[in-house]
């Protein structure tokens, strides 16, 4: 009796989870749509055909904890939480910082933190080791980040009344091609979140280094979801809880230099 009252237990919690997983809508059924910029490494980039990186990675966690299949959609970062809003996937997870603009449009999920570093092309004049080291200079970044207005902020409030020269901020579809300015001498300094930034100076071949002892402006990073989908912002949630429990996300968080969050 005891064994039969066991097994219809098991049954019955088995079903339950089949009811809670079948109860998560996506743009496609039996698919977690990942918009992310895939011209971002080690955050996400291609690899051939495959995409690789911590997001990639934590989305496919995810995922697999909802029992659906991760299907990353490559967009402009600027063009992100417009896609999520347009219905083009159900979720961005794309190193995108957590800002109180963003959280206007759409709702986030806190899951790393990590904070900026400030390159120069091998052999420049001026080595910039904080944000206030970039008075005077021009300072290419990707379009859509949340440097830009820092740095405006930054230009406006400190560099020009204490007379060191405005920064003049140049945006960019991508991190490589801010980069690629700065190789060129279109701009003095670039500021990119620090994974990344590695992995450009390691890609440059001694043509790049980073000047920022530290990371500057630390900040957490977000899963984005549309307004309306509470229901999916819950079950990605607890999907993050499973995913922290199996020891994954300790893993990825060492493999990609990022820093913890508090769990919920």
């Amino acid at each position: 009796m005891n064994i039969l009252r066991k097994s219809l237990s098991v049954i019955l919690l088995g079903s339950l989870a089949c009811a809670a997983q079948a109860e998560v809508k996506t743009v496609t059924p039996g698919v977690l749509k990942v918009g992310m910029d895939i011209t971002y490494p080690p955050f996400e980039s291609f690899d051939g055909d495959k995409v690789v990186g911590s997001d990639p990675d934590f989305a496919s966690d995810l995922a697999k904890q909802l029992g659906l299949k991760a299907d990353f959609i490559n967009t402009e970062f600027a063009g992100l939480i417009l896609g999520l809003k347009a219905n083009h996937f159900d979720t961005v997870i794309s190193g995108m910082y957590i800002t109180p603009e963003r959280t206007a449009q759409a709702l986030a999920i806190p899951y790393a933190r990590t904070g900026a570093a400030i390159m120069t092309k091998a052999g420049a004049a001026k080595e910039p080791k904080v944000p206030e080291d970039l008075c005077g200079l021009k300072v290419g970044l990707q379009r859509g980040t949340t440097w830009v207005a820092k740095l405006q902020k930054l230009s406006a409030d400190y560099c020009v009344p204490q007379g060191k020269g405005a920064i003049a901020v140049s945006e960019f579809p991508s991190a490589p091609e801010a980069t690629q300015a700065m190789l060129a001498g279109n701009v003095d300094a670039q500021l990119e979140i620090g994974g990344a930034a590695s992995q450009i100076v390691e890609r440059s071949r001694g043509r790049v280094r980073i000047t920022s002892p530290e990371l500057v402006y630390k900040e957490t990073l977000g899963i984005y979801l549309r307004k309306d989908n509470e229901a999916l912002k819950q079950a990605l949630e607890e999907a993050f809880a499973k995913v922290r429990a199996s020891g994954e996300y300790a893993a990825l968080l060492k493999k990609y230099n990022l820093e913890d969050v508090p769990a919920n």
